[in-house]
């Protein structure tokens, strides 16, 4: 009441003012005058406005022309194309893989294959209804299905009753978003019993499985439904009744195939299947570089390593108004990489290897080996020509070869005597010895430890001699002198720490306890000691404390063979793109691997041809004659080390055994190529020991020559 009585008096008061005479004064001259200036002053104003509103016009109209005239098409195909969806195809087929000869190796084979892709806005019922419909079409294999993906499909088909599972103080909860959809769909998974998932029959199962494999991944992919032992009547039922069958239809696929069979297979690595995808383990990595969750990939090695130019690029599609898909782009093939390997060498390599480690696992006292590797190089550009590991294991009671190349990237050993080129050479850098230096050759013995010897007496001996005949006392006792310490018969020795780091990064410049760089997803360092104790000193430069990959002592032996290069080993020699006809093998040249240099030995050259002519004479008159086969102009170092094994499981090692090695290269001047081979805990104590090292050795280097005459 109080606000119409307001308003009331309000208007009585205006009312009676209105009546009262208000009295005014005529105007004066000067204010007529000041009257005139101001509308002169308004009338500009005036019409400066209207100059400005014209300039706008004109700017307005000349943008809307162009905007409709000039760049219509352009914005009309912009306008479409965001209203509009693009969707990919299937994975297209990989490049393919090839040797250094260009024999192929790795290829792609067509396969009929039934695929879905889920047109825009179809409801959930009509691809249950389409998915029982294909049931009956396809003979699909529904024992991948699993319990999780049987209880979706029972979710979607009774929604209503999976409603009622829900308590109702759990809808409060979720009313009050103190639980989520996910929560939910979790109790509801949860609560669904197997009571009502055994109702279902193998034709359910076929339907749940097919939906599965129809929803699976990203939504307007193509879905493989079936690409494996695909019958005629199948492929063509699906291929006649497309109309019906809305987003089903059919095409040719691809699978990867072997030429050469599991030669090199491991290397090679391997491709996901249409069902996996993206392994779990992988999906960041593949993800990030926009990959969908059902891609096919590179999973494991070459095929890993090389994913970005062996992937195809796929076909894409607009989805149309009708749901139909109009080909906006064509998919092509991946490209072609060419690998280092020489296949007909490599070939031999696996087969000799197998036989080999097989034989040699009934020799006498080889109760604890099973395994062996190869690696055969190019010491003057890196290129790896072949590499293989083997390895025999029971199986029902009978000795099988399986593969185990991968080893020879990750497995370390302990490499022996091998290393002795290195460390003769810490001895000449850092004046322990000179060239012709000579050392009397008689055990060693610190307090408190035992004798360290060499193999044999040898007496009064020089630096070829000590590495001809593999004398351990000589590296001893440059050890010593590197490390500054008083050497006395069985009393203490005291050696600078720093010993080690000059021994190490001697070593590092070879390869050896440095990451090779090779162009492999996976690569171990190996084990680097820590205790600085005098005595693992002189056990490190005879190569009995470190430990190595067969990768690792291929890279030292190929930068001691080129003169102290250490050059990066690789794989890959080549990359083209797919040929656009094909009368030519391959496409333009994208990508050829140049010879990379990671360091270069930092020890006057005079001293590196001194090992070499040691390396030499290990070959023609020493401790490897017959390890480079019919070959004699070449050099190389054997290797033998105390090795330990864990023969109950429980981590710990506890027998000792003996693993040989053996580096070369062919011939001395101007090598062409190198060959590793180690054999781990090939005997146990004193007792016979296998020369199956060496056997492996000189057939490589005949194979070798055999195939580059």
């Amino acid at each position: 009441m109080s606000i119409f009585r307001h308003r009331h008096i309000n208007r009585t008061t205006y009312h009676n003012i209105s009546k009262k005479k208000i009295k005014t004064k005529p105007l004066n001259k000067t204010t007529k005058m000041g009257n005139k200036n101001l509308d002169e002053i308004i009338s500009k104003r005036y019409i400066f406005v209207e100059v400005i509103l014209i300039i706008l016009f004109l700017v307005i109209s000349i943008r809307l022309f162009k905007l409709q005239i000039l760049d219509y098409n352009t914005y009309l195909t912009k306008l479409t194309t965001a209203t509009e969806k693009t969707v990919l195809g299937a994975s297209a087929p990989r490049g393919r893989i090839y040797d250094r000869n260009y024999n192929l190796l790795v290829d792609n084979v067509a396969t009929k294959t039934i695929y879905y892709k889920k047109e825009n806005g179809i409801t959930t019922e009509k691809e249950i209804e389409l998915a029982y419909t294909v049931a009956g079409i396809l003979d699909v294999d529904y024992k991948k299905l699993t319990t999780k993906q049987l209880k979706t499909f029972y979710y979607v088909t009774h929604k209503e009753e999976c409603k009622e599972l829900i308590k109702d103080s759990e809808w409060d909860n979720y009313r009050k978003r103190k639980l989520t959809d996910t929560d939910i769909q979790n109790l509801i998974y949860e609560r669904i019993t197997e009571t009502e998932l055994n109702k279902y029959n193998d034709t359910d199962k076929e339907t749940a499985y097919i939906y599965y494999l129809m929803n699976k991944g990203y939504s307007y992919a193509e879905k493989i439904i079936k690409n494996k032992d695909v019958t005629e009547t199948e492929y063509a039922k699906i291929s006649e009744n497309i109309d019906s069958l809305h987003g089903f239809n059919t095409k040719l696929d691809w699978e990867r195939i072997y030429l050469y069979g599991n030669t090199f297979k491991t290397i090679l690595g391997n491709v996901s299947s249409d069902t996996q995808g993206i392994p779990e383990e992988l999906a960041n990595i593949y993800l990030k570089k926009g990959y969908n969750l059902d891609d096919r990939v590179g999973i494991s090695y070459l095929e890993y390593q090389y994913e970005d130019y062996l992937k195809g690029t796929k076909a894409v599609y607009k989805v149309t108004k009708n749901n139909n898909y109009e080909l906006v782009s064509y998919g092509h093939r991946g490209n072609d990489i060419v690998l280092t390997i020489d296949i007909e060498l490599q070939k031999y390599l696996e087969e000799m290897l197998s036989s080999e480690v097989l034989k040699a696992s009934y020799e006498p006292n080889t109760k604890y080996y099973n395994r062996s590797f190869a690696v055969i190089s190019n010491p003057n550009t890196g290129e790896i020509l072949a590499m293989a590991g083997k390895q025999v294991r029971q199986k029902d009671g009978k000795k099988e070869i399986v593969d185990y190349t991968p080893g020879v990237v990750t497995l370390p050993v302990t490499p022996g005597s091998i290393v002795k080129g290195a460390s003769m050479l810490v001895g000449y850098k850092y004046k322990a010895i000179d060239i012709g230096t000579k050392q009397y050759d008689e055990c060693i013995k610190i307090k408190d430890t035992k004798e360290k010897c060499s193999w044999r007496s040898m007496g009064e001996i020089d630096d070829l001699y000590a590495l001809r005949y593999s004398s351990n006392v000589y590296q001893y006792k440059i050890a010593i002198k590197v490390g500054e310490g008083n050497y006395q018969y069985n009393k203490a020795l005291k050696i600078k720490d720093d010993a080690f780091t000059k021994y190490r990064d001697m070593y590092a410049s070879f390869g050896l306890g440095v990451k090779t760089g090779i162009d492999l997803p996976v690569e171990s360092l190996g084990y680097s000691g820590t205790s600085t104790l005098p005595g693992y000193l002189l056990d490190f430069s005879i190569g009995q404390y470190d430990t190595y990959t067969p990768i690792q002592l291929s890279q030292y032996i190929n930068t001691l063979a080129n003169g102290g290069t250490k050059l990066k080993p690789y794989l890959l020699k080549e990359v083209y793109a797919p040929a656009t006809n094909e009368k030519d093998a391959f496409g333009d040249l994208v990508y050829a691997t140049n010879s990379e240099i990671m360091q270069t030995v930092d020890v006057d050259k005079k001293y590196i041809e001194r090992v070499q002519l040691g390396f030499n004479q290990v070959i023609t008159n020493g401790l490897g004659y017959g390890y480079m086969g019919n070959y004699q102009n070449s050099s190389g170092k054997t290797g033998t080390s105390q090795s330990f094994i864990d023969t109950d499981g429980n981590d710990i090692v506890d027998t000792e055994t003996v693993t040989t090695s053996f580096v070369g290269y062919s011939p001395s001047i101007n090598p062409k190529m190198s060959v590793v081979v180690v054999s781990p805990d090939i005997s146990t104590g004193d007792g016979y020991q296998s020369l199956v090292t060496k056997r492996i050795s000189a057939q490589i280097v005949n194979k070798y020559y055999e195939l580059y005459k």
